[in-house]
């Protein structure tokens, strides 16, 4: 059985952008749960197939999807995939889910696909296990930037002493240069190169606890003042103390953009034009207006702050 939501088919994810395309193996028992779980994930993805299980089915596919999400034992993934991997940077990622939806344990590729994927699943109620060491340990390892910022690792093989420097926290934020410039770089500097040459950057700000509603709706209403939607948003952007908020994960989730933290340093460098009471009570900069000015490729306002029902507050950097 092999339906599809889209017709065009890529390589297989290899350079740090996210999984767009997705096979659901699944035993015939199970082909109504990979249904269940095709619907729910169809907004966020470009293509899911739904392949019945035989023996060489991983073998037949390989190569022609991001991702292979295995409805089965982790034993029987790993038995048949094994054979066929040969360098994580071209190899599918592979995520399997039991078929109770409980548990959705990425096997190889988890900074390739795999960890966004077993999150997706987490809204059928999956727990997701990550085991790659950054996110085990909640910090946002270098793939996981990247994915962010829109952007691909150029040389994969620097991320092993890079995401080494993340779980050290001595890595600090990405560094952006803007060219035409040359670059004399070592072996463990991590080069991110951008997949599009425009769009817009959302600064963000929020009280503690923030619904995804509020943000939502403040992110949507700063786009509409400058004639723009979602589809125009390379990223988010704030500051490292709003890591791990709910609410603000949720938004960009729903804008289908990732979320870059910028520290308190990098902010000063950029604090924007707007009064903030943050600078007066906690000694930061506005945060808004700062991490958009940051982040944007011309270091550019295109909207100030705004503010949202006293709760999220906003603005447009270019």
């Amino acid at each position: 059985m092999s339906e599809t939501t889209d017709n065009d088919c890529s390589a297989p994810d290899s350079d740090g952008e996210v999984a767009d395309e997705i096979a659901i193996i699944s035993f015939e028992r199970k082909l109504d749960t990979a249904e269940e779980i095709r619907t729910d994930l169809a907004d966020d993805y470009d293509r899911i197939d739904i392949l019945e299980y035989h023996g060489d089915v991983f073998a037949e596919h390989w190569g022609e999807y991001d991702c292979f999400v295995g409805l089965m034992a982790s034993g029987i993934a790993m038995r048949k995939t094994a054979p066929l991997l040969d360098d994580k940077w071209e190899d599918p990622a592979v995520v399997v889910v039991d078929e109770e939806l409980t548990w959705a344990i990425p096997l190889t590729g988890g900074h390739h696909g795999a960890n966004q994927v077993a999150y997706d699943l987490s809204k059928l109620g999956a727990v997701p296990a990550m085991t790659t060491a950054s996110e085990a340990a909640g910090k946002q390892g270098v793939e996981s930037r990247a994915k962010a910022l829109d952007t691909h690792v150029v040389n994969g093989d620097s991320t092993v002493e890079t995401n080494l420097a993340v779980l050290n926290e001595e890595l600090g934020p990405v560094a952006r240069l803007d060219g035409p410039r040359a670059v004399l770089a070592d072996d463990d500097v991590t080069v991110l190169k951008r997949n599009t040459d425009d769009g817009v950057v959302l600064g963000t700000g929020s009280v503690s606890g923030a619904k995804k509603s509020k943000f939502v709706t403040a992110w949507t209403e700063a786009l509409d003042e400058v004639d723009l939607t979602p589809d125009d948003v390379e990223f988010v952007a704030t500051a490292t103390r709003k890591e791990g908020e709910p609410g603000l994960v949720e938004a960009a989730q729903e804008f289908g953009v990732g979320v870059v933290y910028l520290d308190k340093e990098t902010l000063e460098e950029f604090e924007g034009p707007t009064p903030s009471k943050s600078k007066e009570l906690i000694g930061w900069p506005g945060i808004a207006e700062a991490s958009a000015i940051a982040a944007g490729r011309d270091h550019e306002l295109l909207l100030e702050k705004r503010r949202h029902d006293d709760a999220v507050t906003v603005a447009v950097g270019q």
